[in-house]
């Protein structure tokens, strides 16, 4: 089974402000914000302090906290939180969300930010996870992590197909790369991906990165250059799948939402995920949101409520097949 449906969700709460000077002035602010905090380019201890405490302090602003449970728990010596409903929900299903940050920022408190609204939207519970970081542990740190994760899930009972794996940004990258390991072990799938503007390839040569520059308030190429050097060091074979799942098999994948901004520079990566998919005959379902930047899922405005309703659309359409 394949598909391949590129769509510019721009509808109802989304036509009310977010295609219009309000919307602009929000993308101009968040750059602003951006510049005005230093360059996340460089990888000094001093600056990768500072950008980790930031994303703490942004998480606190964003997170959604009503009608949820927060249990923290770990896997080994890897912190973990279980986030549940606290209304009546199903609990045969659980998702398991890969915080982005490049591979060099992110703990639980940031992780918790799209795995508080996972779990709001969708009615499942939600576990996430503080992998280890770049650059005092490199690839494939990261990785083995997530596999753990995964393992427990697994020692709890949980199907690989009742797990939901989502990622964004370099949590995507991981959500990918896990499936990849898996499916080199001869395991069991998840029976979902949900990823929200997926790193995919570390080349870092697709045109997006030129053609959306100014219109990407978020991130930029040499945010991404600096940070995959972290991560894989600098001679690394960036082509290698195993760091860039778009060279990878993908045979077999299990069916993926893949959702991206329109003025993201990581766009096309998006794009050729979604077709790569498609040519190996695995079902992909591409959403690119007019107006949205790089994981504008975060941000407590409309667009994002819109993105993650259609994951809980696209897992209900998924479980009941």
């Amino acid at each position: 089974m394949k598909a391949f449906t590129s769509i510019l969700p721009d509808k109802k709460a989304n036509k009310a402000a977010e295609n219009t000077e309000e919307m602009t002035l929000l993308m101009k602010t968040i750059k602003a914000v951006h510049q005005a905090a230093g360059n996340p380019a460089l990888m000094t201890p001093e600056e990768l302090s500072r950008q980790r405490s930031e994303m703490e302090l942004f998480s606190k602003l964003v997170t959604p906290v009503l009608m949820l449970n927060v249990k923290s728990f770990t896997v080994g010596e890897i912190p973990c939180e279980w986030v549940s409903p606290e209304y009546p929900h199903r609990k045969d299903k659980v998702i398991l969300y890969c915080h982005g940050g490049g591979y060099t920022c992110g703990k639980l408190g940031y992780a918790r930010i799209l795995a508080n609204k996972l779990a709001t939207h969708t009615g499942i519970e939600t576990v996430s996870f503080e992998y280890r970081l770049a650059p005092e542990n490199p690839y494939p740190a990261q990785i083995e992590d997530a596999l753990k994760v995964w393992d427990h899930l697994m020692m709890l009972g949980y199907g690989a197909n009742n797990v939901f794996l989502a990622g964004d940004s370099a949590g995507g990258n991981l959500a990918l790369e896990l499936v990849l390991k898996l499916k080199e072990q001869r395991r069991l799938l998840p029976g979902a991906l949900i990823l929200m503007s997926p790193w995919t390839d570390m080349r870092a040569e697709s045109s997006t990165y030129e053609s959306l520059k100014d219109k990407d308030p978020t991130i930029t190429k040499d945010y991404v250059l600096s940070v995959r050097s972290a991560y894989a060091g600098p001679e690394a074979d960036f082509e290698d799948p195993a760091l860039s799942p778009l060279f990878a098999d993908l045979e077999g994948f299990p069916p993926t939402l893949i959702q991206v901004g329109s003025n993201e520079i990581l766009r096309d990566d998006s794009e050729k995920l979604a077709k790569k998919l498609m040519k190996a005959d695995s079902y992909a379902k591409l959403e690119v949101y007019t107006g949205g930047w790089h994981v504008f899922q975060q941000m407590p405005i409309p667009k994002a409520a819109h993105a993650l309703d259609s994951v809980r659309d696209f897992i209900t359409k998924i479980t009941e097949q």
